[in-house]
């Protein structure tokens, strides 16, 4: 009798392990529904093609930012957030940087991890987005890991046009990758706020933007206007591709404008016949 007790409360402990074990990996890989100011936003875990788990961040129908749940928890896992890494390439000595968009703050995340001492701002305008980068996107290990490396990450809820207009920096590069599910924020894309980036730009700095194609790729409307834009404020313009096979269904550019010398080795030449409708605050307000 002894015996059968001895294996029913063995089965019993087993399967109550299996029970917290089964729990602990559902509370890992379920769907959390998160209400943000820009709509439902959906946070759950998947596998890429290499079959990592990843969990990902999907607003307005498309990815937002995703994170490796491993030890590459602080490498980006979209192309064009490690894009954003090549303002090192073309500023090795940059120290401050204001990223306007947090999302799963994915690129603050590299700063942190692979440039010390660097201290890193970054605007986002929905508390909720950054709880839950807090809750699921390792965002305070980040910050811990940056002051470590005698660098600051400090996040900033609040509008990026208006932190800009505000007097911010000076920065040695400006990132913006600001959208509202598939749009972007045309705010951030006009004359008007490029010349407050401009203002917040130390002599020499460099402003990059993450710009998506519509239509597959085919459209890229968009791209020609920012391209255009940037061109009326600042002396040199660049464009390189920087799409994501694996996890988008559109193509992603890079934009860097500075009044500085650039020479991304991969900028793809492009005329004036190339340019767009130049954004202005009053065309985007009316259109």
């Amino acid at each position: 009798m002894r015996g059968e007790k001895n294996v029913r409360v063995a089965l019993a402990f087993a399967c109550a392990t299996l029970t917290a074990a089964a729990a602990r990996w559902l509370w890992r890989v379920r769907p959390h529904l998160v209400r943000t100011t820009a709509g439902p936003a959906l946070v759950y875990t998947a596998r890429d093609d290499a079959g990592e788990r990843v969990r990902v961040l999907r607003t307005g129908g498309v990815f937002q930012s995703a994170t490796y749940l491993d030890d590459r928890r602080m490498e980006p896992v979209f192309a064009y957030y490690r894009a954003f890494g090549r303002l090192f390439e073309l500023r090795p000595d940059a120290r401050r940087v204001l990223a306007i968009g947090g999302g799963g703050f994915a690129f603050p995340k590299l700063v942190a991890a692979e440039h010390p001492g660097v201290r890193t701002d970054v605007v986002e305008i929905d508390p909720a987005v950054i709880d839950l980068a807090r809750r699921w996107f390792f965002l305070d290990e980040a910050v811990a890991l940056a002051h470590a490396g005698g660098g600051e990450l400090r996040v900033i809820c609040d509008d990026g046009r208006a932190f800009l207009e505000g007097g911010a920096g000076p920065y040695d590069a400006v990132v913006l990758d600001a959208f509202v599910g598939a749009e972007p924020v045309r705010e951030l894309a006009t004359v008007e706020a490029l010349r407050a980036v401009r203002r917040a730009l130390a002599p020499g700095g460099i402003c990059l933007a993450n710009v998506v194609s519509c239509g597959g790729g085919a459209d890229v409307s968009f791209l020609r206007s920012v391209v255009a834009t940037a061109l009326m404020v600042f002396s040199h313009v660049e464009v390189a591709l920087a799409t994501d096979e694996e996890h988008a269904g559109e193509d992603n550019y890079l934009v860097v404008a500075s009044d500085g010398e650039l020479g991304l080795s991969d900028a793809i030449p492009y005329d004036e016949d190339f340019l767009g409708e130049v954004l202005l605050d009053v065309t985007i307000r009316t259109g």
